[in-house]
């Protein structure tokens, strides 16, 4: 498993420490899992929750309508 260094300071230090004391979990797994929670390559559920909370809201052809012809495209390999 790889190791990383972090630096903290003092105070941050103590309370992280504390705090994965109180869950009873390691300083290492603690942070662990914090950043397996906050590093999520996700969108936040408030984000998809608002998809299409606008009724009225125009679709994308009539965004695009008055923009003329897209360019050609060159393909992707």
């Amino acid at each position: 498993m790889p190791r990383i260094t972090i630096y903290l300071p003092d105070d941050t230090e103590k309370l992280a420490r504390k705090t994965a004391r109180s869950k009873r979990m390691s300083l290492s797994r603690w942070i662990a899992e914090h950043v397996v929670s906050h590093a999520v390559d996700a969108w936040p559920m408030s984000a998809l929750n608002a998809a299409g909370a606008i009724p009225d809201f125009p679709s994308l052809k009539e965004i695009r309508k008055g923009s003329g012809r897209d360019a050609r495209r060159l393909p992707t390999w």
